[in-house]
């Protein structure tokens, strides 16, 4: 525990970390803990989820929070219902003998309940947007005299469209506050909020990269109408799973966790049309290990901490890096491997290239287990469970019902009749559909982007005094990419083409936009057209259409530590 006395934390405190276990600080609480108990400048800190962000917080405010006072002195907002439950299960761990008190204020839960508990007295506020406003409009919660305001999940709150509301709390604090943003990502909206909100301000930000290396990150290529056997494959060929899958809508929800069920295995849904007290029961029964397939869509999962989750699966490919962080930063924690899998379909390759490229993720390809490879592991599998039956003499009450079918019969035709009764199905090879093979090459668009890679068209020829050479410094020079990314480099008379990732041509794109040739970009995609091809003939001799631009370019934006000096509004 010497390095969290190190950081100024008091005894009382101490006790009550090692109470609880803790033995070492994180990143996250070693950058920010000493920072917030100096009480000076505020604080803008960006970690990943599930790198002990709430105890960065929290710990402090347990030592600055005065306990005589009767009058709120800190709020925490947090994006759900669940995030505001576990805040203040954290904090009430934490406290140990301090006597501070913390309500916890979200929709779905009694209102009646909540106007009893601010009438007494409360030193913390814990609460969703949302709610926290209908007590300001009820005057039943003042924030006039609060010493700190925290928003956690700061990125998830303006994701989900919450940032009119928190500027409407904000407004309602006073001036001389600490306030502390905590969030994974550092998107352009959250510097926007610091400009106009926070006084003098420092930027920590944990070195670990944006995705967890205890993470081993896959995708799989599969058809559209597959992803339900690809998933049921990789449910079966794992000894353990106990995951998450990520689903794109509710009905996509709803719809997978039916079939789920129906093919036997334990798994239950969240989305937004689920009552709170459903989502709590769920939640309980994942936890407990009664269910082992979580169903979700991000905004309902959003809140969820489950340290022991052995798969998260991107169903459906996430919207955006940001997204793809959140959801695998809750496997691979606690030390543990976890593993991230991710279906998509040949036209989502160019996604899941920005998806690792901006998430700096190394993500993959594997092929989907083998329908010969599953059966062989589930036998396997039987045979340990009954060698180990076997060995812990845990079959008694089965000797005598044994004996009666070993009457007239070899044991071979005994214990192949006794499979069958009880496992039905299971080795059966039938039970699982065939896979179709995706099409690379199936539309106009895609013939031009196989295997992850895209064929752009330079408006730049031999007719400027172009070379090879000279087209991949002209691209370097310009686009920053790196020389071994450029491959297939064909300079004609008077344009050129080569072939680069799918995340590195959105760059180069985007770099090359405002650079023009004639009442166009210098560089666009491809258009591929097929010709040469006869009725028996299955070469295709392809050529690219220089006349058609297409596809936009993506926007990157990255921030350093900063300190800042700027007037409270």
């Amino acid at each position: 525990m010497e390095n969290f006395t190190a950081l100024g934390l008091s005894k009382k405190t101490i006790t009550a970390l090692s109470k609880k276990g803790f033995e070492e600080p994180t990143e996250i609480q070693a950058l920010t803990i000493p920072l917030l108990l100096e009480n000076k400048i505020d604080i803008i800190a960006q970690a990943q989820t599930g790198t002990g962000k709430t105890a960065a917080f929290a710990l402090p405010l347990i030592e600055k929070i005065k306990k005589t006072s009767k009058k709120v002195q800190a709020i925490i907002l947090a994006p759900t219902r669940e995030l505001v439950v576990q805040v203040c299960e954290e904090i009430n761990s934490l406290k140990g003998e301090n006597d501070i008190s913390v309500a916890p204020i979200y929709g779905g839960q009694s209102m009646t309940m909540q106007l009893k508990k601010l009438k007494g007295r409360v030193s913390i506020i814990v609460g969703t947007p949302g709610r926290v406003l209908d007590h300001l409009k009820r005057k039943s919660l003042s924030l006039e005299d609060i010493k700190y305001f925290v928003l956690d999940e700061a990125d998830e709150m303006l994701n989900m469209g919450f940032i009119d509301d928190i500027e409407t709390i904000l407004e309602k604090t006073p001036k001389k506050k600490r306030v502390l943003l905590f969030s994974a990502t550092m998107p352009s909206a959250i510097k926007k909020l610091a400009e106009k909100y926070l006084g003098e301000y420092t930027h920590v930000k944990t070195k670990t990269q944006l995705t967890t290396g205890l993470t081993d990150q896959i995708y799989f290529e599969v058809a559209e109408k597959d992803r339900f056997e690809a998933l049921s494959r990789i449910i079966d060929i794992e000894a353990e799973f106990y995951g998450v899958v990520f689903c794109r809508t509710r009905m996509d929800v709803d719809t997978l966790t039916a079939r789920l069920n129906e093919r036997g295995y334990l798994a239950e849904g969240l989305h937004g049309d689920i009552t709170q007290s459903q989502r709590e029961k769920t939640l309980r029964r994942f936890r407990a290990g009664k269910i082992t397939t979580l169903v979700a869509t991000d905004v309902a999962a959003r809140g969820i901490d489950v340290n022991n989750l052995t798969h998260v699966i991107n169903f459906a490919i996430p919207q955006n890096p940001e997204a793809y962080v959140h959801r695998i930063g809750r496997t691979g924690r606690a030390g543990k491997q976890g593993t991230a899998i991710t279906f998509i379909t040949p036209s989502e390759f160019r996604k899941l290239g920005f998806i690792k490229r901006i998430a700096k993720a190394d993500i993959r390809r594997k092929d989907i287990p083998k329908v010969k490879d599953i059966i062989n592991i589930k036998k396997k599998r039987i045979i340990e469970d009954i060698e180990r039956i076997v060995y812990n003499n845990d079959f008694q009450d089965y000797k005598d019902l044994a004996k009666k079918l070993l009457r007239g019969k070899t044991p071979e035709e005994v214990i192949g009749a006794v499979l069958k009764h009880s496992l039905g199905k299971d080795l059966d090879e039938k039970s699982y559909k065939t896979l179709s093979s995706p099409k690379k090459t199936n539309r106009g668009r895609s013939l031009v982007e196989e295997e992850g890679k895209t064929r752009l068209f330079i408006a730049k020829g031999k007719d400027n005094n172009m070379t090879k050479r000279k087209l991949i410094d002209f691209i370097v020079d310009k686009a920053g990419t790196k020389q071994s990314l450029i491959d297939n480099v064909e300079v004609l008379k008077e344009f050129s083409f080569i072939t680069v990732p799918f995340a590195e041509a959105e760059i180069i794109l985007k770099k090359f936009r405002n650079i023009k040739s004639g009442n166009r970009a210098v560089i666009v995609k491809a258009k591929a057209t097929t010709r040469g091809a006869t009725k028996n003939s299955s070469r295709k001799k392809r050529t690219f259409d220089k006349r058609k631009p297409s596809g936009k370019g993506v926007r990157k934006t990255s921030g350093n530590k900063k300190s800042y000096s700027k007037k409270k509004k």
